[in-house]
Formats: C-alpha cells, sequence, structure tokens
C-alpha cells in the first residue's frame, strides 16, 4: 500500500460570500501537514464581490 504524502491538495472557500447571499469563490493550493497542521488562511480576490476577503480551508 502506497504511504500518504506530506503535502495535500486543499480547498479554500469565501467567508464573506455566503452571508451577503452571493456565490463563495474557491480556490486550491498545497501544504504540507506536517509543518502546518492548522486549518489555512489567505486573503483572495472574489470575483463576485469584486474586492479581496478572506478564504478559509475547507474539507
Amino acid at each position: 500500500m502506497a504511504k500518504k504524502g506530506k503535502v495535500r491538495i486543499i480547498t479554500l472557500e469565501c467567508t464573506e460570500a455566503r452571508k451577503e447571499g452571493k456565490s463563495p469563490s474557491r480556490y486550491t493550493t498545497k501544504k504540507n501537514t506536517q509543518t502546518h497542521p492548522e486549518r489555512l488562511e489567505k486573503k483572495k480576490f472574489n470575483p463576485a464581490l469584486n474586492r479581496h476577503t478572506v478564504h478559509k480551508e475547507i474539507k
């Protein structure tokens, strides 16, 4: 059986769009789970809101 790698592909979803009733934007990125076990947060551009917003990691 193959071992799971340390680097995982994760999905980031906008936190502010659902509050305003718009569709949330999603981005994918890679994360090393050994060095950063906590959930990732980044500021990314949301085209539906036309501004930069906080995007959090989802499962």
